[in-house]
């Protein structure tokens, strides 16, 4: 690859994280439960319990322990300087800082934890990359107001936003208003990304959906985030700010018209509908047909596309895991992804919880993307998923010999320099993840994504130690030679 472009000199090298997936203490200093601590473990073949009153004695819920980085954040953040990140991607819970919503003044001792980090993060050279709300909300909105369901919300959530804008002036430049915003174009997002559960709801497998409440919900969330824009930019006009969005990158199965058509409007609906209001400010054609032909009518008051208009943002981010098939047949064999499900593509590999892996889709995303945008783009998510064995070491430590990883990472950064070479403006890349965490979509903690091995199993059980794995050291090596040293 010498004759391509290089990485940018400035190019963010890093690695990721959710609150709810890393923190654990739930219930420390003012916190109260979020949405992600009412869901329950899970499995592949199971999907998580929505428990409204937490029941402790009959389910175990994996984000209350989680990996415990509210307790050894230096730890890991001292492993992230040793692998030489340049930016770490995390999220603020906001139930640490409104604990309930209701609440007039924030929580200190939640703003003083985040200070604590990000000036932790500082201290080692390292950008924090921060979304303001992932996956998580007060669990008392869900209860009271049915989540983004109710407007209230837009200003709870700027409150929220004055909050921590103001705290961490100097401290934080680059900000996420909404992880995965574009999945609220599907019933998998009314929980998770906002807060809704209607009667009926069970687990998060077989969500009970209204269209029309869920696309208003997502009106709302517009809203705010513009309205975050330009709030964000008034107290500090050096603030970057960016949706993120995950890459429902689909292919037609045939050459079929039927098929061609089929996935040309799931992509705009699913992934570029989000991502026009957000960057051009408005919304598009497509929404519109859709809207009518669906019965959809949305409640706005008379500022609400005005202030979308004025409150884009300023860059692109989104993650990407792999790619799916879509077809208007009905007997093909299903394949899952991230939040989506298609159909097996016979050229792809696919990992062991049956997700495609289309290094080459990479990218073509940041190609589409690019082409149809012209903002600067950050891959924030990228990672495998597997079961990781441990092995020991020889000074009795424990690591992993996590080559399947390495190829994965490597495929992908190779992707995305041969964009970087089509003329893509790509600012930084953020694995998933940077130590093993919870896994969203199932709760497991054998579905392992980092680079650093987290003594924890499946039960919660486990010392919480961190071991460093091989592609811990591979990943150093890629950074510290910018991208020009991908081998093993």
């Amino acid at each position: 690859m010498s004759q391509l472009k290089a990485f940018p000199k400035e190019f963010l090298w890093g690695s990721a994280t959710a609150a709810n997936q890393c923190e654990g203490g739930w219930d420390l200093d003012g916190k109260s439960p979020s949405i992600a601590d009412c869901i329950t473990m899970g499995s592949l073949g199971e999907a998580r319990k929505i428990t409204l009153e937490l029941d402790e004695e009959k389910y175990r819920y994996p984000s209350h322990r989680a990996v415990d980085f509210y307790h050894r954040y230096k730890e890991d953040i001292a492993l992230m300087a040793e692998m030489g990140l340049k930016v770490f991607r995390m999220s603020i819970n906001c139930t640490r800082i409104f604990p309930t919503g209701e609440e007039t003044e924030p929580n200190e001792a939640g703003l003083a934890f985040y200070e604590d980090v990000f000036r932790e993060l500082k201290k080692h050279g390292i950008e924090p990359l921060v979304t303001l709300c992932h996956n998580d909300m007060p669990l008392a909105f869900t209860k009271e107001c049915n989540g983004w369901k109710d407007r209230k919300l837009i200003d709870y959530f700027l409150k929220y936003c004055k909050a921590v804008f103001t705290r961490y002036r100097g401290l934080v430049r680059y900000w996420l208003m909404f992880n995965e915003i574009n999945i609220m174009t599907k019933p998998t997002g009314n929980w998770h990304h906002a807060g809704i559960c209607h009667e009926g709801t069970t687990d998060f497998g077989n969500q009970v959906d209204v269209p029309q409440d869920r696309y208003q919900a997502l009106h709302h969330l517009f809203v705010a985030s513009a309205r975050a824009v330009k709030l964000g930019k008034s107290i500090d006009p050096s603030y970057q700010f960016g949706t993120m969005v995950t890459s429902f990158l689909y292919y037609p199965y045939t050459c079929s018209p039927d098929d061609i058509f089929y996935a040309y409007e799931q992509t705009q609906i699913q992934g570029y509908f989000c991502t026009d209001v957000q960057i051009k400010g408005e919304y598009p054609y497509y929404m519109q047909r859709y809207f009518e032909r669906n019965g959809i009518r949305l409640a706005m008051e008379p500022d609400d596309l005005k202030e979308i208009k004025e409150g884009t943002v300023d860059f692109l981010s989104f993650s990407y895991y792999g790619s799916n098939c879509l077809t208007v047949q009905e007997t093909k064999e299903e394949l899952l992804g991230n939040m989506s499900k298609g159909v097996r593509n016979p050229y792809l590999e696919i990992t062991q919880w049956n997700w495609g892996i289309d290094a080459k889709g990479l990218r073509y995303s940041l190609n589409c993307f690019y082409d149809r945008y012209h903002v600067p783009l950050m891959v924030v998510e990228n990672g495998l998923g597997a079961e990781d064995h441990p092995v020991r070491t020889a000074d009795g430590g424990l690591t992993v010999e996590d080559d399947y990883r390495i190829e994965y990472l490597k495929r992908h950064i190779q992707e995305m320099r041969l964009a970087i070479d089509d003329g893509v403006e790509l600012l930084g890349y953020t694995t998933w993840s940077a130590m093993d965490i919870v896994s969203l979509g199932t709760g497991e903690f054998k579905k392992r994504y980092g680079f650093v091995y987290v003594d924890c199993d499946d039960k919660g059980e486990g010392t919480l130690d961190r071991y460093r794995k091989k592609s811990f050291y591979w990943y150093k090596k890629v950074i510290e030679t910018n991208g020009e040293c991908l081998e093993g």
